[in-house]
């Protein structure tokens, strides 16, 4: 047989069967409820294809969850306006110190879950944290349908309900592992201005749900003039929802391993004068928020007894609220640190105001310029509160990438570490300024209106200052 038609001996990798193609296993990954082990989405393509779809799921899931949350949080402000009309005999006092607990447990709480909950995850952590608050809600509503109950136990109360607080740091810290650099800002407004409206809803409609009876468990309370509320609504209607809410949590949000940190590998951020930093501007935008929502129904029936708490007092912590999800879009385009010192002045102008309406002496002020500038003082508070969580990830970025090439692995490490780092700070700044809901209510409990407002403005000063030298001048430390 010639050369031209003999045929050749197959080898033993021609005669293989070829291997069966396998599916690519990373979909599978992204489904709801699973835990994901790769995510970037720095990545264009990633982003594009997966990413959002991901993020935007576990984000709006989120959202209802750190709502009620701060149902639960702010629960009492509203609550304890109404305990004297039922024949509890507690002082205005008493009754702001009540309203002022909750900051307490909720500000501490919120240091712990900035570490714990991306390490937990958060898929695990939000259906946890979240079914946790049906504890002190089952507690209130037995408790306030007995005016013998004690001081101390609605104390107590008051302390467990501040747990509910606490998530907003959990929450901050994971989405914002979800979100590339350029959507952080935008992501932190939404979950957290949409989540602050858990404070305009409890005082919007606690005043409404308590005087529908076909929703009581348990008998109602007369009041002074002879009509009957039941306050355990304000409690027991939350309970099914919290539930829901966890369920919902559990089965579609999904857990990030590149979120789960050692805490030896965050607490670096005690060390970080920026954290600290921070952490002062943050407790001049969401501390104000925070303890100005906490205050202002009693403010508002201890200074103008003659106006409706139940008409007005929602309405500044939803615009702040609304005004949050603003104030990251805007800083998204302008600078963080700019938007955050015209906060800082809008809101002292606010107070300067509200101290010239206030009641003096023969004079019964304006309840018109107490309310609108107050208003004022929550919108620049709103924003503020955007604007400073959007600084917080463009400062550590900065630090650590300064001088590196992006692609290299010392760049990949660097910007994992600014992540790390960036979100135990935001959740950090987060449990500080949470105790303004203490303070606040605590400062009007131990001082005049006037002078717990003067004290404010002279803080607010010093924030500006702070904002300016280290983030907004020319030749800024930390450009932001």
């Amino acid at each position: 047989m010639s050369a031209a038609t003999s045929t050749p001996t197959p080898t033993r990798e021609a005669t293989r069967p070829p291997e069966p193609t396998r599916p690519p296993a990373g979909p599978a990954q992204y489904r709801p409820g699973r835990t994901i082990t790769d995510w970037t989405p720095e990545d264009p393509d990633f982003w594009r294809s997966t990413g959002r779809r991901v993020a935007t799921r576990n984000l709006w899931i989120a959202v209802p969850a750190l709502l009620v949350a701060f149902v639960v949080w702010q629960v009492w402000s509203i609550t304890a306006t109404s305990l004297t009309d039922v024949g509890f005999g507690f002082s205005p006092a008493q009754l702001f110190w009540l309203t002022a607990v909750p900051g307490l447990t909720g500000g501490t709480g919120r240091v712990l879950y900035t570490f714990l909950g991306p390490r937990i995850g958060q898929r695990r952590f939000t259906a946890l944290s979240t079914l946790v608050l049906v504890v002190p809600l089952l507690w209130l509503g037995f408790a306030v349908q007995d005016p013998g109950t004690s001081y101390g136990t609605l104390v107590a109360i008051a302390a467990l309900c501040g747990i509910g607080g606490a998530n907003f740091s959990s929450s901050l810290a994971n989405i914002g592992f979800f979100y590339p650099k350029r959507e952080k800002g935008n992501a932190a407004g939404v979950n957290g201005g949409l989540g602050n409206l858990g404070v305009s809803v409890v005082q919007l409609l606690t005043p409404i749900l308590i005087t529908l009876s076909v929703l009581a468990v348990g008998a109602g309370q007369r009041t002074a003039d002879g009509s009957e509320i039941h306050l355990q609504n304000a409690a027991f209607v939350w309970v099914p929802v919290v539930v829901v809410l966890a369920a919902v949590a559990w089965c579609g949000q999904n857990d990030l391993t590149v979120a789960s940190t050692p805490f030896k590998q965050q607490r670096i951020i005690f060390r970080r004068k920026h954290n600290w930093l921070m952490t002062w501007l943050y407790v001049g935008t969401f501390g104000s928020f925070i303890g100005f929502a906490a205050a202002l129904p009693l403010l508002i029936k201890t200074t103008f007894p003659g106006y409706s708490v139940a008409a007005y007092a929602w309405m500044g912590p939803a615009l702040g609220a609304l005004a949050r999800w603003a104030g990251g879009w805007i800083a998204d385009r302008l600078g963080g640190a700019r938007v955050t010192i015209l906060s800082f002045a809008g809101m002292a102008a606010s107070l300067t105001g509200v101290i010239a309406f206030l009641p003096s002496g023969t004079d019964g002020g304006s309840f018109a310029g107490f309310f609108l500038c107050f208003l004022s003082a929550f919108l620049f508070s709103g924003i503020g509160n955007g604007s400073t969580f959007r600084q917080i990830p463009v400062i550590f970025r900065g630090l650590h990438l300064k001088g590196l090439t992006e692609g290299t692995p010392r760049y990949a490490a660097a910007l994992r570490q600014a992540e790390t780092e960036a979100g135990a700070v935001t959740g950090f700044t987060a449990g500080i300024a949470a105790y303004g809901f203490f303070f606040i209510p605590a400062m009007f409990a131990n001082f005049s209106v006037t002078a717990a407002m003067w004290g404010f403005v002279g803080f607010y000063a010093t924030c500006v200052a702070v904002a300016w030298w280290f983030y907004a001048r020319p030749g800024a430390e930390a450009p932001s």
